[in-house]
């Protein structure tokens, strides 16, 4: 690889950082190519893209990214990046459900707001109901008490109808 061969690397993932989410650094030391190719598309479904490049590479790439102190030590060995495009959430649920499965995937560690987040961090982050399902749970506990005030209400309409009818 030549100089500008790396320095194009370099740029576009700077553009992925600055135009993702967040990102998750997986280790992929062990998987096959079936895997990977599995991995991958499992992530693009979610809108997201993983980038395998040097570590190196990514290392200069990092510099002067806020918490680029803590993440760079984490670089190490066959790491590949995950960004997310949209929701971190829905990827760290992807790359959680997929390390289930296959052993040889490892959770390194996140890169959400501006911030590093461990290994258990992510896998707390992958075990959240998603985005819908979060929204339906507050919609309900939003409506739960109106629905049985107007229940109170209906109940003693009908207690009063009897009683008059008496």
């Amino acid at each position: 690889m030549n100089r500008q061969e790396k320095e194009t690397v370099i740029s576009d993932l700077k553009e992925n950082f600055a135009h993702s989410t967040g990102l998750f650094l997986i280790g992929y030391k062990g998987m096959t190519v079936a895997q990977m190719q599995q991995l991958r598309k499992d992530i693009r479904q979610n809108q997201g893209h993983l980038k395998v490049a040097k570590v190196r590479l990514v290392k200069r790439a990092i510099e002067g990214l806020p918490g680029s102190e803590e993440l760079a030590p984490l670089l190490k060995e066959q790491v590949a990046l995950v960004f997310a495009e949209n929701e971190s959430p829905a990827i760290a649920k992807v790359i959680g459900n997929f390390a289930k499965d296959n052993a040889a995937l490892k959770v390194v560690a996140g890169y959400i707001d501006s911030s590093v987040l461990s290994a258990e961090t992510v896998g707390r982050i992958a075990a959240l109901p998603s985005r819908d399902v979060l929204f339906a749970q507050l919609c309900y506990t939003l409506k739960a008490p109106m629905t049985r005030f107007v229940w109170l209400l209906k109940g003693m309409q009908d207690k009063m109808t009897d009683a008059g009818k008496e």
